[in-house]
C-alpha cells in the first residue's frame, strides 16, 4: 500500500475547480505536502460549495470541472511525484432539486415498480405506498398549500419546485390537487417530517436522502466513477464520508478495498506483480477511549481523534475548577450555591429531545420494526427506542463488536426510566440481534441522535471552555498531561500509525488557532470571568451560557470582520435553540444579536475585547505554534486544512470554506527559503515557517519518523514541555505559556538529549546536545524540530577530521 507522508485538503468548488487546484499544485509541493486531499468531486446539487449531496455517480461534477479537468490534474500530480485522496459520500445523495438527481426522478416517477426503490431506504409502508416529501410551507389562512400546485408538460409544479407525474397520471385534464394525489408521493409541510418522513436521511437533513449501498448493484453504480478513479491511477486514496450511517460499515469497506486493489509491478520480487491495496481512512468519531473496529478494511481515520489530544495537553488543568464554577453561575444565577453544569446530564437531555423532535421519525420506525402482536404498543416501544438512543454512550455499535455498548445503554435507560425495564428487556433480544432489522437500523440511528444531540446541540449550550467543544472530542475531558499524551501517541503508532490527524476540517466549529487562544482562557480564568462580566454589562443578551459561548468566539477569532462574526452568532444562536431556533426565530434576540457584532466596531465591547486580546494572543500564538508541530511531527499521517498553514481564525461552517489567498502564501515562502525567520505576529508567517519544514521533513526523510518515545525535561519549569523522539527527529514545544512566564520563564529547565550535535531545522540553529537548556533551545520561538547532525552514513568521508568525536557520541 501507498501511504502519504502527509496530505493537504482543498475544497473544490465552482470558484475553486480542479484546474486551480492544479494551479497551486506546485505551492502545495512547495510547502512539503506529499498528497492533495479533495473534496467530493462527484456531480452535486447544483450551486453545492461542498459536494456532500451528490446527485450523480456517474461522473466529475462538470461545475468543478469535469472529468478533463482531473486528469489534467492528477497528470501534473503524478509528475509531481505526489498523490490524490479523494472524499468519497456512500451514505447518502442530494435530492433538494429532484430533476438533478436520474435516481430519486424515477423512483418518485414509477414509486415501488422504480428499479431505483431498492436503492433509496423507503418504508412504504409507514407512507401507504408512497414518499412522503415534506416540502410544502405552512398552510396559510389563503387555503392549503396543495392549492398552488400546477402541472406544466409532465410535471407537477410548487413554486420554482418540479417533481415528475407517473405515467398516465394527468391525461384526464384533472386539478392539480387530484393530479398530486395519483402520484408515488405525497407533498406535505416541512414541519411534518419530524414524525412522518418515510426515508431515511442524512441526520435531519430532508433533502439528502440515504441509500443503500449494501445492495450489490447500487454499491456497484454508485462507485464505478470511484473505482476507475482508483484503477486508472487518476487517485491514489479515498476518505470515506460518515461510514456510521451504512447498515454494514466493516462489509462496505472490504467491498471498497476489493473494488480499488490494483495489481501493480512492485520492481522488487521476481514475479514483479503483487496486489496493491489504496490507502484508505474514515471520517469515524471515537467517543473517549473507543477503539476503531480492528476487522475494517481502513487504515485509520480522518484525525479528529488526534485533535482531541493536541488540544487537551495544552490547557491548563488548574483553570477547570473556576471555570466549572463560572459556568454553574451563568446556568442558574439566581442560586446561592449553583449545582455543577453536567455535560453527561446536558448530552442525555438533548438526544432524547432529539429522539422526541427532529429525528422521531427514525425512532417510529425502529417502533414499527419490533413490534409484536399483544405488545405494549407502539408508543411504548417508541418511549423505550428513544431513551436507549439517548442513552447510547458512543456513536454506533457494529454488532456483534460493541454489544456491551447497548447494554451500557440498557442500564442506564432503566435508571433514567424505570417505568420502561419491562419494555426494555423485551427489546435486548432483537437490537442485539446483527440480523434482525431492527437491530440494523437502531445501529444507524444511534449515530444520527449523538451528532444532533450532541454536535450540533450541547457544542453550541456548554460553555465552559469552548476550544473544547470540538467534533470527535468529549467536552468533559478538560486536559490531559503530558504523560498520557505520550500514552496516547504511542498506541497511535502501535495501533494505527497510518491514521491521518487533523486540527482544523471542514466540519470543526472552531478553526485551529481560534481554539488555541480560546484555551489561553484555563490559565487565567479570573481574568476571564471578570472581562466576561464587563462584556455581558455592556450588551446584555439575556441567555448567559450563549453569551460565555459568543464572547469566547469573538475573541478568538479576533479581529475577524462583522459579517462573518453577524453570520457566526445566528447560527451558533440557532443550533443552541435556548433563545432562537431554525424553526421558531426569535426576531428581538437575532436583532440583539445583530446589535451586539455591530457595536464591536467603535463600542464599549470592541474596546474591552480588543484589550483582553493583547493580554492573550502571544499566548495563543504560542498554543498554536505548538499544537500545529505536535500534529505534523506526531505519529499518523497529518492533514493541513486549506489555508491553515497561516493563523486559521475560521469559525464553523460556511466559514472556514472561504478562498484562500494562495499568492500571499507563496510570498511569504520564498521569503521563508531565502533564510528569513519571521517574528511571531499577525501575519502568521512563523507558522508557515514551522508547517513547511516539519512537512518537508516528514515527506522527504520519513526513515526519520519509525518510533515514539518521551523526552524527559527536567528543572523549574520542567512542567511546560512537552518533547518527543521520532527516531531521528525531536520535537519540542511549549505548553501553559502565560504559567511560563508568570514562573520567570525557563529558568534552568533542560532537556536530556543524546552526547551528539543537533540541527534546530526551523532556526538553523546547532545544538550540542547532553542536557540542553530549554531556555537557550527555544530563545526564538517556542518550539524547536531536532535532527542529528551527523553525516549521512552512506556519505564518504575524505577528511577523517571531519569524522564526529567518539568522545561525545
Amino acid at each position: 500500500m501507498r501511504v502519504p507522508a502527509s496530505t493537504y485538503r482543498l475544497q473544490i468548488t465552482a470558484d475553486f475547480d480542479l484546474d486551480a487546484a492544479a494551479g497551486v499544485l506546485d505551492y502545495v509541493t512547495d510547502l512539503g505536502a506529499d498528497w492533495i486531499y479533495l473534496s467530493p468531486l462527484l456531480g452535486a446539487e447544483p450551486g453545492s460549495e461542498h459536494g456532500y449531496d451528490v446527485v450523480d455517480h456517474a461522473a466529475v461534477d462538470p461545475a468543478r470541472g469535469g472529468p478533463a479537468a482531473l486528469a489534467r490534474l492528477a497528470a501534473a500530480v503524478t509528475e509531481a511525484g505526489r498523490g490524490i485522496l479523494v472524499d468519497i459520500v456512500p451514505n447518502h445523495m442530494g435530492v433538494a432539486t429532484p430533476r438533478a438527481n436520474s435516481w430519486w426522478w424515477d423512483l418518485l416517477r414509477h414509486g415501488q415498480e422504480s428499479r431505483y426503490a431498492e436503492a433509496f431506504d423507503v418504508d412504504w409502508e409507514a407512507g401507504n405506498g408512497k414518499i412522503s416529501l415534506p416540502v410544502l410551507g405552512d398552510d396559510s389562512a389563503g387555503g392549503s398549500e396543495l392549492d398552488r400546485l400546477e402541472v406544466v408538460g409532465d410535471e407537477l409544479r410548487y413554486y420554482d419546485h418540479a417533481y415528475p407525474l407517473a405515467p398516465g397520471s394527468a391525461d384526464d385534464g384533472a386539478s392539480a390537487r387530484v393530479v398530486h394525489d395519483r402520484q408515488h408521493y405525497t407533498l406535505m409541510g416541512w414541519r411534518r417530517a419530524d414524525t412522518e418522513l418515510n426515508y431515511r436521511r442524512f441526520f435531519g437533513v430532508n433533502s439528502l436522502a440515504g441509500i443503500r449501498v449494501e445492495v450489490p448493484w447500487v454499491f456497484a453504480e454508485s462507485h464505478a466513477e470511484i473505482v476507475r478513479w482508483m484503477r486508472e491511477g487518476l487517485a491514489q486514496g479515498l476518505r470515506v464520508d460518515h461510514p456510521d450511517g451504512l447498515a454494514d460499515p466493516g462489509g462496505y469497506l472490504d467491498l471498497l478495498r476489493d473494488a480499488t486493489s490494483t495489481i501493480e509491478d512492485d520492481g522488487e520480487h521476481a514475479e514483479g506483480e503483487v496486489l496493491a491495496e489504496k490507502y484508505i481512512v474514515v471520517e469515524k468519531i471515537l467517543d473517549g477511549r473507543e477503539q476503531l473496529p480492528t476487522n475494517w478494511s481502513t487504515s485509520g481515520t480522518s484525525g479528529y481523534d488526534a485533535l482531541a489530544d493536541v488540544d487537551r495537553v495544552l490547557v491548563d488543568p488548574a483553570g477547570e475548577g473556576p471555570l466549572d464554577a463560572l459556568e454553574a453561575r451563568l446556568h442558574d444565577p439566581e442560586a446561592a450555591t449553583p449545582a455543577p453544569v453536567s455535560w453527561a446530564a446536558m448530552v442525555h437531555e438533548q438526544k432524547r429531545s432529539i429522539t422526541d423532535g427532529i429525528l422521531r421519525s427514525e425512532v417510529l420506525r425502529l417502533a414499527r420494526l419490533v413490534a409484536e402482536p399483544g405488545g405494549a404498543g407502539a408508543d411504548a416501544d417508541a418511549d423505550a427506542i428513544a431513551e436507549l438512543l439517548a442513552c447510547f454512550p458512543v456513536y454506533r455499535s457494529y454488532l456483534p463488536l460493541g454489544a456491551e455498548h447497548l447494554q451500557l445503554a440498557a442500564t442506564r435507560a432503566r435508571t433514567h426510566r424505570p417505568d420502561l425495564s419491562q419494555q426494555i428487556d423485551r427489546l435486548l433480544p432483537v437490537l442485539n440481534d446483527p440480523a434482525h432489522p431492527a437491530a440494523v437500523r437502531f445501529q444507524q440511528t444511534s449515530g444520527m441522535v449523538m451528532a444532533k444531540g450532541v454536535e450540533d446541540t450541547s457544542y453550541y449550550r456548554f460553555s465552559r471552555l469552548t476550544s473544547l467543544n470540538e467534533v470527535g472530542a468529549d467536552p468533559d475531558e478538560f486536559a490531559v498531561d503530558v504523560a498520557e499524551f505520550h500514552r496516547r501517541q504511542q498506541l497511535r503508532q502501535a495501533a494505527w500509525p497510518t491514521s491521518m490527524t487533523t486540527l482544523s476540517t471542514h466540519d470543526t466549529k472552531r478553526g485551529e488557532d481560534v481554539r488555541a487562544r480560546i484555551s489561553v482562557l484555563a490559565e487565567i480564568p479570573g481574568d476571564w470571568q471578570a472581562t466576561l462580566g464587563r462584556l455581558r454589562a455592556a450588551a446584555p443578551l439575556g441567555d448567559a451560557p450563549f453569551e460565555n459561548l459568543l464572547w469566547q468566539a469573538i475573541v478568538g477569532s479576533w479581529p475577524a470582520g462583522p459579517e462573518r462574526l453577524r453570520d457566526y452568532a445566528l447560527k451558533a444562536a440557532r443550533e443552541a435553540g435556548t433563545s432562537t431556533e431554525w424553526t421558531a426565530t426569535n426576531e428581538p434576540f437575532e436583532q440583539s444579536l445583530r446589535d451586539l457584532v455591530a457595536g464591536l466596531d467603535d463600542g464599549v465591547t470592541g474596546a474591552i475585547v480588543a484589550d483582553f486580546v493583547d493580554r492573550v494572543r502571544q499566548a495563543g500564538w504560542s498554543n498554536s505554534l505548538s499544537a500545529k508541530l505536535l500534529q505534523l511531527t506526531a505519529p499518523g499521517v497529518p492533514d493541513v486544512y486549506q489555508g491553515s498553514e497561516l493563523w486559521q481564525t475560521s469559525l464553523v461552517d460556511p466559514d472556514n470554506r472561504r478562498p484562500v489567498d494562495y499568492a500571499a502564501r507563496r510570498a511569504l515562502l520564498e521569503n521563508i527559503d531565502d533564510g528569513w525567520l519571521p517574528p511571531i505576529d499577525e501575519t502568521g508567517a512563523a507558522k508557515l515557517l514551522v508547517t513547511s519544514e516539519a512537512l518537508r521533513l516528514r515527506r522527504d526523510e520519513p526513515e526519520r519518523f519509525t518510533r515514539y518515545a518521551p523526552v524527559a525535561a527536567f528543572g523549574t519549569a520542567a512542567a511546560h514541555v512537552i518533547a518527543f523522539e521520532r527516531g531521528a527527529a525531536i520535537t519540542v514545544a511549549t505548553r501553559l505559556p502565560l504559567g511560563l512566564e508568570a514562573g520567570g520563564g525557563w529558568g534552568d529547565t533542560t532537556i536530556l538529549l543524546a552526547g551528539r550535535e543537533y540541527l534546530d531545522v526551523l532556526t538553523g540553529s546547532h545544538i550540542a546536545g547532553g542536557a540542553t537548556s530549554v531556555a537557550e533551545l527555544l530563545e526564538r520561538y517556542p518550539v524547536a524540530l531536532l535532527i542529528p547532525n551527523d553525516l549521512p552514513a552512506d556519505e564518504p568521508v575524505d577528511d577523517p577530521a571531519a569524522l564526529p568525536d567518539e568522545s561525545e557520541s
